[in-house]
């Protein structure tokens, strides 16, 4: 049994084995690796694309499902977030994936239950299966980490998103600047590994990856930026803005978007967007997540080797068409040849 709480606590090897599973995963598809365990799911925060790809995710690897409804639950009578989490684990729950508005909720959570806890968000600390999948969508688009430039832009000083992604990218080789007003930027005291620009111009000089970030206006004190319009004539990104980047350059968003705040729609959903890569990526990291957290990671790989097993023969009998193409990388082992050097 293991944590996942931040990637700042992963090593680069850690982080790189996740992401080779998470395309184990994307391989081997439906199973039973998780048969026999339960994930339960407590957000205190709304949430779409993290809630629902845990659920899936559990769910292909053969797990049970029991979401906590935290608007119906005994936290509205008072119980606490220990509580709360010490009850779920005396339930059954083999894992448990909180999100909370409060930085360090999921450390507190760990602490106390002898189940795996995995952080889908703490307030402006972590999100650290975001970032996974982030770094998962890049490296599919573009082969690698290393050597990279990752513009991130927008309100990083409240972003959870933009510290995982600080710390994955640079665990990996990744070179990220953070762009906005002054208002919204971290401050150098934060530690993260990141250089900092208000010009979005400069910011967006020579990115081979924009990340382009949510105004989140529920953390922001009054003031940060004088009103929306002018930060979308400041930092807002569209098709014009992303020819400041390198001509292959992808644009990415954790989502939602304020379409026409932060990123205008012929953006979104342009050629160079990868916003949709992003949402189908998080499945097969939170079933590498769920599969490593839960000390079964290992049973990806006979599945994957079975499933082969089953595509040969199903050819050898004329029940289906070789694709010769599919066997020309071996995903049976980790994808340790995609370099990040």
């Amino acid at each position: 049994m293991r944590h996942l709480l931040a990637l700042r606590e992963l090593s680069p090897q850690e982080i790189t084995d996740l992401l080779d599973l998470a395309e184990l995963s994307a391989v081997a598809g439906r199973g039973e690796q998780l048969s026999g365990t339960t994930l339960a799911t407590l957000f205190y925060e709304p949430s779409t694309r993290t809630e629902i790809s845990f659920e899936l995710a559990a769910r292909k690897l053969g797990a049970g499902v029991v979401r906590c409804d935290v608007d119906r639950s005994s936290v509205q009578k008072g119980e606490s977030l220990v509580d709360t989490v010490r009850t779920l684990a005396g339930l059954g729950a083999d894992a448990i994936a909180i999100r909370h508005p409060s930085a360090g909720a999921a450390h507190l959570a760990a602490a106390h239950v002898r189940c795996a806890v995995i952080n889908a968000g703490d307030g402006m600390h972590e999100h650290p299966t975001q970032g996974l999948l982030d770094l998962l969508t890049v490296r599919r688009a573009k082969g690698r980490i290393a050597g990279l430039r990752i513009a991130v832009v927008g309100d990083v000083r409240h972003s959870r998103v933009a510290r995982s992604a600080a710390w994955g990218f640079s665990k990996l080789g990744g070179s990220v600047v953070a762009v906005g007003p002054a208002t919204l930027l971290p401050t150098p005291g934060d530690g993260l590994p990141l250089h900092l620009t208000t010009s979005l111009r400069v910011g967006l000089e020579g990115a081979d990856v924009v990340m382009v970030l949510r105004m989140q206006r529920e953390r922001q004190a009054g003031g940060d930026v004088p009103t929306l319009a002018e930060y979308t004539r400041g930092w807002g990104v569209n098709s014009q803005v992303l020819r400041a980047a390198r001509p292959d350059a992808i644009l990415m968003h954790p989502g939602p978007a304020n379409l026409g705040i932060e990123l205008t729609a012929d953006a979104a959903y342009g050629p160079q967007s990868r916003i949709a890569a992003q949402v189908a990526a998080g499945v097969d990291v939170r079933m590498a997540v769920l599969a490593w957290a839960l000390g079964r990671e290992r049973l990806l790989r006979p599945s994957l080797a079975r499933r082969r097993d089953r595509r040969k023969t199903f050819v050898a009998n004329g029940l289906l068409e070789f694709d010769q193409s599919r066997t020309q990388t071996p995903l049976a082992e980790p994808a340790s040849t995609i370099r990040n050097d």
